[in-house]
């Protein structure tokens, strides 16, 4: 259902473009862009999907120019394993981690705590739970959330501090966004 993020999007963009159509993407994405023909799509999906280049494959068969980045690069950043592949290959420093079988997660602890546990391709902060000293563990969570997970999970050292994301257009870096959890303590 259109809202949030995207009606935001859809209200600042009115009157700034000849014109503008608020779509919800659904199964039926390519069939309405196919009748729509739009000049451009603006995408403002976020989570699977929406960022994993699967949009955005669509978009490019459709040869629809669009926002956001591109299939390769919106894949390989949402796949946690292999965006820390290239980081470290870039020499850019990245918390310790491994991928366990979610059975193994669920029933000791893969690494000494604290760590954090974590879907392997999903949305920054979807599934992620963070496992401290004090903890049994998370098995009852990941056990109960291997839709989200699948048989495998990223664990990785905790590391304490801000979550903070930026957004860049070309060389252009534009406000820092402090992200912050309803339920979090730090």
């Amino acid at each position: 259902q259109f809202g949030g993020v995207g009606t935001r999007c859809a209200d600042a963009l009115e009157g700034q473009v000849a014109k503008v159509t608020r779509v919800d993407a659904g199964r039926d994405l390519a069939q309405v862009l196919t009748a729509l023909k739009p000049d451009v799509v603006f995408n403002a999906l976020h989570g699977k999907w929406g960022e994993d280049g699967c949009c955005a494959a669509v978009l490019e068969t459709l040869q629809i120019p669009y926002t956001h980045s591109g299939v390769l690069a919106s894949a390989l950043a949402m796949h946690k394993e292999k965006s820390k592949a290239i980081f470290r290959a870039a020499h850019i420093p990245v918390a310790e981690s491994k991928l366990v079988e979610l059975e193994m997660v669920a029933t000791q602890h893969p690494m000494p705590p604290p760590y954090v546990v974590k879907p392997v391709a999903e949305g920054s902060s979807v599934g992620v739970h963070i496992v401290m000293s004090s903890s049994n563990g998370p098995a009852h969570l990941v056990l109960e959330q291997r839709d989200l997970f699948g048989t495998h999970a990223m664990v990785e050292r905790f590391i304490p501090g801000k979550e903070l994301t930026c957004a860049v257009v070309g060389d252009v870096a534009l406000g820092v966004i402090d992200i912050v959890s309803k339920s979090s303590t730090w």
